[in-house]
């Protein structure tokens, strides 16, 4: 199944990590999305449209009701799957298409271990736990249960056989929370997709180590960094068929972190990841 231009810029995004050679604290991001796909932005459109008609939006009122019965709120206690998606699509009613995206991401960074949690959009709230040497994790604390990843686990499948990347440092420089930057363009193809990325590092910030991310892979393998990149990254302007994603750092906080944080808690129960993702 082909991966989705724009899906795979979220994707890439929510597994973005550090490993901090002495860097202890929060780094917060902003984001910006896009549809820019003609074919892609008539279907969304018409998809609104069929949402905004007076049938659906009485049979969305229904289903609200529905939510608040108490039999039908336990049954979407047991399945986590279902509720997400259920709350989902409540999101898309009451502010359209571009509700579903994310407005920006938190990390926190402690030792090897970073803590991603999304801000806005269908993936509102959303957190996935990076540990040295492991899969990635993401935990549903309104549920209290945690699920596996796909993918992103620092392994290179069949899928990132294919995978190709270009890098090519620019002359051109900016100032971004008071760092200099340079801007990197980086051209990631894959099975004849292409996504081209500006990436605007600063070497001013000496305990924040990136090198480790051209060694992990995304979903289907795809790289998250370059060797070829020096420095951190403060601003990254993605670009693919479907779309576009900007994503700038707005606040670098150095604190203590809780360990707790940084782990599964132990009454946490497994289940399989889905395609509800709230």
């Amino acid at each position: 199944m082909k991966q989705k231009g724009i899906m795979l810029l979220i994707m890439v995004t929510i597994c973005l990590r550090v490993s901090a050679q002495s860097f202890e604290g929060t780094v917060k991001w902003s984001m910006k999305m896009e549809i820019t796909d003609p074919e892609k932005k008539a279907k969304m459109e018409s998809a609104q449209q069929k949402m905004n008609d007076p049938a659906n939006q009485a049979k969305m009122k229904e289903m609200e009701a529905k939510m608040n019965d108490p039999q039908f709120k336990a049954m979407m206690e047991a399945n986590p799957q279902m509720k997400a998606q259920m709350e989902n699509m409540k999101k898309m009613n009451g502010g359209g298409m571009n509700s579903m995206m994310p407005t920006g991401m938190t990390v926190k960074v402690k030792g090897t271990s970073t803590l991603t949690k999304m801000d806005g959009g269908m993936m509102d709230g959303m957190e996935i736990l990076h540990q040295k040497d492991k899969p990635s994790i993401r935990i549903d604390r309104a549920n209290k249960t945690w699920s596996a990843m796909p993918g992103g686990n620092g392994q290179t499948g069949k899928e990132g056989m294919n995978v190709s990347s270009k890098v090519t440092k620019t002359g051109e420089t900016a100032t971004i929370l008071g760092y200099n930057c340079t801007k990197y363009i980086m051209e990631t193809s894959d099975r004849g997709r292409t996504i081209t990325q500006n990436i605007w590092t600063t070497t001013d910030i000496k305990d924040m180590d990136m090198k480790s991310l051209a060694r992990q892979r995304g979903p289907g393998g795809r790289p998250f960094f370059s060797d070829q990149i020096d420095g951190v990254p403060l601003k990254i302007e993605a670009t693919t068929e479907e779309g576009k994603m900007v994503m700038e750092v707005t606040e670098i906080k150095r604190e203590s972190i809780n360990a707790a944080d940084m782990t599964v808690p132990a009454d946490y129960k497994e289940t399989k990841m889905g395609m509800g993702m709230n």
